[in-house]
């Protein structure tokens, strides 16, 4: 079953990798890369149906298998991702732009595998969810300031970043509702993280630079659900000098990933 596990696993990374790319390649070429005009185009509608394929055969895949055999193989979606989008933009991705994602890929996988497993259901009281929402919209807020005077590779990871932000705050949030700390207002409060998350991270793509925007985002998500769940749920940290080595191979991999992935330019209208 863990060999079954794995494989749905990376299945369902290369859906999510598809459908990110497709619908990094829709919010590049937009006029207006805003939530609602993008939501009128039917190629990025279909990247988000991959997206959620993706999402869904990773659920599977926790049910079948381990999340030490899991986990790993959804953040292989990165090196599926960027050669995916390179091909959609024309173009072959480099060997120094798939050698930087390789970093990002082992620091990232590190930092998954090292963090301890919590035990127990989690409980997240009124005080707690504002907090979450506060925390993480101030966090995105200001990485959404910072990007208005960055370069164009940092704003797309900058905005990536407040996006993965967001999400973090989301899954957070889905993981205490799903434990059962149950009230009717959490579940009204879930989607406003989401669809802010989901509307910087089209401004990210929008950018141009999308390994830097889907490397900024994989490595925020994961690393905020972790630090709320340290914070407000209790969960233990990953402790020793490795989490710190990762850590930092990640870093150097994202700066590598935007001195070598290229702007993409916006397509003219058909």
């Amino acid at each position: 079953m863990t060999v079954l596990a794995a494989a749905i696993a990376l299945v369902g990374s290369l859906f999510f990798a598809l459908g990110a790319a497709v619908q990094q390649f829709e919010a590049v070429g937009s006029a207006r890369p805003g939530l609602l005009a993008l939501l009128r185009r039917p190629r990025w509608l279909l990247g988000g149906v991959s997206i959620a394929a993706g999402g869904l055969l990773h659920i599977a895949a926790l049910g079948l298998g381990p999340l030490t055999v899991v986990q790993p193989m959804g953040v292989a979606s990165l090196l599926f991702a960027l050669p995916i989008a390179a091909t959609l933009h024309g173009r072959r991705p480099s060997r120094a732009e798939l050698s930087a994602a390789g970093v990002v890929a082992a620091g990232l996988m590190a930092l998954v595998l090292l963090v301890p497993e919590a035990e127990g259901p989690v409980h997240l009281g009124t005080t707690g969810v504002v907090t979450l929402v506060g925390v993480a919209g101030a966090a995105a807020a200001l990485l959404w300031a910072g990007s208005l005077a960055a370069a164009p590779a940092g704003r797309a990871a900058l905005l990536a970043t407040s996006a993965g932000v967001l999400y973090g705050a989301t899954a957070t949030l889905m993981r205490a509702l799903v434990d059962g700390t149950w009230n009717w207002w959490y579940l009204l409060a879930l989607p406003v993280p989401a669809l802010l998350a989901l509307a910087m991270l089209q401004r990210a793509y929008a950018v141009g630079h999308f390994g830097v925007s889907f490397a900024s985002l994989q490595i925020a998500d994961p690393l905020t659900a972790v630090a709320f769940g340290a914070l407000l749920l209790g969960e233990p940290l990953p402790t020793g000098v490795l989490p710190v080595v990762a850590a930092a191979l990640t870093a150097v991999g994202t700066v590598a990933l935007a001195r070598t992935s290229p702007l993409e330019e916006r397509r003219a209208p058909a």
